[in-house]
């Protein structure tokens, strides 16, 4: 009984000795493992992590590959639009994101813009269809005439026919009507005071002067006859005809707005030496509206646009 019960006991103490192996084994084998598991596990989120990195670090190549490409995009998108700028400025065309052309006579967005603001602020020349478009005047066969781009020319270098009695144009005459219409409905008074002047009319005149003030003077203001305007029929002396006209509101509105009915003022303050006459702030003269705007766009006398002079040969 006694041996029995030391056989159980025995057995018992190997089984215990075995279990507690297997756990001495078994935490020695993780012991080493676990580090290496944790270092495995570690890793991994730090290889995940790295490659989140790197995928970050990609990202970031790519954003920036991106950010530059939409700065490259951006300055691309931004060209378009300079160029729709210049080229609207310029009178060229340059297109807007529907493609239409952003010039003068173009459709595109920018261009519609820039045309419904740019009336009030331009001078544009009248088609034959707007209400205050003057043709051109009338042009005469008769020898002894001198025309350059269609304007009959008539100052002391160029003189007209004696016999040359056209009458006052009735273009120049209708349109005239149209400008004192015109300045009366802004609360201006502009009459016309001297029109055609015949040869055998200005010859009185100019001779009538010549004896008051002497011929030095009087070729400063009057023209000899042959060589007045007022004998083509094409030049209008508004109001008073003198220095008493100058700075008026009639004669400060007649410079700046004679060109938009077909006329030039014909001798400018500071010209004296090129026109060969006086300022004359009431001397207008009639070309027609297809010639007044680039003449008065100019700033040039009717001498320097044509390239020719005017003192007696």
């Amino acid at each position: 009984m006694k041996r029995n019960i030391i056989i159980a006991a025995a057995l018992a103490a190997v089984l215990s000795c075995t279990a507690c192996g297997k756990d001495i084994v078994g935490k020695s084998d993780e012991s080493p493992l676990t580090p290496a598991t944790t270092a495995a596990s570690t890793e991994s989120p730090e290889t995940t992590t790295t490659a989140k990195a790197t995928t970050a670090v990609t990202t970031t190549a790519e954003g920036e590959s991106e950010e530059t490409t939409t700065t490259e995009a951006a300055a691309n998108t931004d060209t378009p639009a300079a160029s729709a700028d210049q080229g609207s400025a310029a009178g060229g065309s340059g297109q807007s994101n529907s493609g239409s052309s952003g010039n003068a006579g173009g459709s595109g967005n920018s261009g519609s813009t820039a045309q419904e603001a740019a009336p009030a602020n331009r001078d544009y020349a009248p088609s034959p269809e707007d209400y205050n478009y003057g043709s051109a005047p009338a042009q005469y066969s008769n020898d002894g005439l001198t025309y350059i781009q269609g304007v009959l020319i008539a100052n002391k270098s160029y003189s007209l026919p004696a016999d040359f009695n056209p009458g006052l144009d009735p273009t120049c005459q209708s349109q005239f009507n149209k400008l004192q219409s015109d300045a009366a409905a802004q609360g201006l008074n502009i009459w016309l005071s001297s029109g055609f002047r015949s040869y055998d009319y200005q010859n009185q005149i100019y001779n009538n002067y010549v004896a008051r003030d002497g011929q030095a003077a009087a070729d400063t203001y009057s023209a000899r006859p042959g060589h007045s305007e007022h004998q083509s029929g094409l030049a209008i002396d508004v109001n008073q005809i003198d220095d008493s006209f100058i700075g008026t509101p009639e004669a400060i509105w007649l410079e700046n707005h004679c060109h938009e009915y077909g006329f030039i003022l014909r001798y400018p303050q500071g010209k004296q030496d090129i026109t060969g006459y006086k300022y004359e702030s009431w001397h207008i003269r009639y070309v027609g509206t297809d010639m007044s705007y680039p003449i008065h766009d100019s700033g040039l006398t009717l001498e320097e646009y044509f390239g020719i002079d005017s003192y007696y040969h």
